[in-house]
């Protein structure tokens, strides 16, 4: 086979950045001249290290183009090129999840020809033969209903809006993987950064200490088969126990083992899917990121800030722009039933937004009140869609007449007057309250919360309690699930907050 090659994630039906040096990439033969020409423009490189790159002029939104890369007496071309916007969706499931088993579905059948792309990333991680042969089978595809069923639902959502917008193709780069840590996207040096974030690291490296690759090979694919034959059984189960506990499940299935043991073949362990996802479509071009994830970083969420921040930094360090504007949603609401709510969700949302107040050309999507109790793949997905392509239009793209309407109201600052709390907030233009106004607690010195009663002044909100004579703190939504009463006049929930940051 030659050596010579494009990355896979150039196809027929690509879109590429419009208005910006576009990069073209692949493997080769060293010393070896690449050359890709499309719409009259050419460019060459010379390969090094088994590796060729090279950039393609900015040019304007088109369609129907060919982009055609040789290598000597071989060539590869590319059909049906557009030039538009190109997002990645990263993440993890609520980004994974997909557009046939949304809420909203009936869009596989209702739009007509929307101008939306999908590529999505090959999902695997042990790079032996079929990890290449499903790679080079990997494509853009046009919109249709059987292509888009597997699509990421808010990715859909996300690109059909901008593309009805700015009237150009939008191609989305699917690369997510549902359970997945914000670390499993991060590379090792990365990590390494801060003790804090090393604790990742820690727990791979206990895992995977004295054992070979093969070993880890073979304890990677022995679960596997073990899996695929548990999740069998456990069909069969529910089949005849619908209403089966878990602990029963596994006493008719055998333990499950899920998530497998920690290796670089393990989806679900620290690096892995930056080298087998992530590296793979890199520097691809883009207009940005949209990100919907820290559900799996739970159990450490006083450390999500420090993680979310340096996975930011990291992607960004490697498409080699530090402005590459990155939007994400903020959890929703999410509790189990058999759950107690220990608010390890209410820091990750706060470290989500402190993310948004302090990293610059980011955006944040509010999402909190489309969360589903004891569902933690709530299904309906395209307001998520909506509101993140809200930011992108207003951040991105220079429409200003979004500023109140793009926005949930966010929690400003606080007085202590007349007995209890009066909250400020930015981005409100006034509130509306839906259902029984509930939420806001406001506590004394003890730290002890109880609910407070909310008047409403204007674009103000004013919290008290006869519980408390002398108040010192107030939050709204500190939980992990709960009802989401008040919305600002633009419809987008209040922002939850707590008025002093890492108070507990």
């Amino acid at each position: 086979m030659s050596a010579f090659s494009t990355a896979a994630v150039f196809s027929s039906n690509m879109v590429l950045q419009r208005g910006r040096t576009v990069c073209v990439f692949g493997c080769g033969e060293d010393g070896a001249e690449v050359c890709a020409e499309i719409d009259g423009a050419k460019r060459t490189a010379v390969v090094r290290n088994g590796r060729w790159s090279l950039k393609l002029p900015p040019h304007k939104a088109a369609r129907g183009l060919t982009l055609t890369v040789s290598c000597g007496s071989e060539a590869r071309s590319f059909d049906n090129v557009a030039y538009g916007e190109v997002w990645l969706a990263g993440g993890q499931s609520n980004m994974e999840l997909e557009l046939g088993n949304c809420r909203e579905k009936d869009a596989l059948q209702n739009d007509r020809q929307p101008d939306v792309r999908y590529y999505y990333t090959n999902k695997k991680t042990l790079k032996e033969d079929d990890f290449f042969e499903e790679e080079r089978k990997s494509c853009w595809k046009e919109f249709s209903p059987d292509n888009a069923f597997c699509w990421s639902a808010v990715g859909y959502f996300f690109a059909k809006e901008l593309a009805a917008k700015l009237g150009v193709v939008v191609g989305v780069i699917g690369c997510n993987w549902g359970g997945t840590s914000a670390s499993h996207w991060m590379s090792r040096e990365s990590l390494e950064r801060d003790g804090d974030l090393r604790e990742y690291l820690d727990d791979l490296d206990r895992a995977t200490a004295g054992k070979t690759d093969e070993e880890m090979k073979k304890e990677w694919l022995e679960y596997q088969a073990y899996d695929s034959a548990w999740y069998q059984k456990s069909l069969v189960f529910y089949k005849e126990h619908p209403n089966g506990s878990w602990d029963e499940c596994q006493e008719y299935c055998g333990k499950n083992l899920y998530p497998g043991p920690l290796s670089p073949y393990n989806p679900l362990s620290p690096t892995a899917l930056y080298h087998s996802m992530i590296q793979r479509i890199c520097p691809y071009t883009l207009a940005g990121f949209i990100y919907y994830q820290g559900e799996s970083d739970d159990h450490r969420p006083h450390t999500y800030y420090k993680l979310f921040r340096e996975l930011i930094r990291l992607w960004r360090d490697d498409w080699g722009d530090d402005r590459l504007p990155f939007l994400f949603v903020q959890l929703p609401m999410h509790r189990y039933e058999a759950d107690e709510d220990r608010k390890n969700w209410c820091v990750i949302r706060e470290a989500q937004m402190k993310v948004f107040n302090t990293v610059k050309n980011t955006g944040i999507a509010v999402a909190l009140d489309k969360g589903e109790f004891n569902e933690i793949h709530p299904k309906s997905k395209e307001p998520v869609g909506h509101r993140l392509a809200l930011q992108a239009l207003y951040h991105v793209y220079g429409f200003d007449n979004l500023k109140e309407t793009a926005f949930s109201p966010m929690y400003k600052e606080y007085e202590i007057v007349d007995g209890g709390i009066l909250l400020s907030f930015d981005h409100c233009y006034g509130f509306r309250v839906e259902g029984e106004l509930c939420g806001f607690e406001i506590a004394g010195a003890d730290m002890r919360f109880v609910p407070a009663d909310a008047e409403f002044r204007g674009e103000q909100i004013f919290v008290s309690s006869r519980e408390v004579a002398e108040p010192l703190y107030a939050r709204y939504n500190w939980t992990n699930y709960g009802d989401v009463a008040v919305f600002g006049v633009n419809g987008l929930p209040l922002a939850p907050f707590r008025t002093v940051y890492g108070k507990e």
